[in-house]
């Protein structure tokens, strides 16, 4: 565990201390407590670090509908080493200057998470199923071909008029 995040730990445990009694608490009003009471100082990279991730959250948000009437996203990210640091760099899928290369790689990437998101929840699911055993276990299927088809229906041969 870094540093860093052995002092958020902390800083987190007194605003609970302080503020927690429903067990519940505000990254934001964490946040706004920690600095104003001089627990966190960000240096200009954590700005930096803030407002490139402000810009992905815009891109990732960007949605943009087709001649079909199929929304899509409009922006793209993958990530990618250079040297021996890693970036992550975005791409509009409308930009011919984009290679395809990077919307293989993107994609690639986002199926990956969606894997690692089912077996969490598949994880999660087998955890609690063995929770209360006299309970009838909670099924989660993780086949989505009909429910991508279904979804896809509305657009099968639909042509921007």
């Amino acid at each position: 565990m870094s540093a860093y995040a052995n002092q958020v730990r902390d800083y987190l445990e007194r605003y609970q201390n302080e503020f927690g009694d429903d067990g519940l608490f505000d990254p934001h009003a964490v946040a706004e407590w920690a600095y104003q009471n001089g627990l966190h100082k960000p240096n200009i990279k954590t700005v930096i670090d803030a407002i490139a991730s402000d810009i992905s959250q815009v891109c990732r948000e960007e949605y943009r509908t087709g001649e079909d009437g199929q929304r899509y996203r409009a922006k793209h990210a993958a990530r990618t080493k250079q040297g021996n640091k890693t970036k992550t760099l975005w791409a509009d899928l409308d930009d011919v200057r984009a290679p395809r290369e990077h919307f293989v790689r993107s994609f690639s990437q986002r199926r990956q998470q969606i894997v690692g998101d089912c077996f969490q929840l598949k994880t999660d699911v087998d955890v609690y199923n063995t929770k209360d055993p006299l309970q009838p276990s909670i099924q989660i299927p993780l086949d989505f071909t009909y429910d991508v088809e279904e979804l896809q229906l509305p657009f099968k041969g639909k042509k921007a008029a």
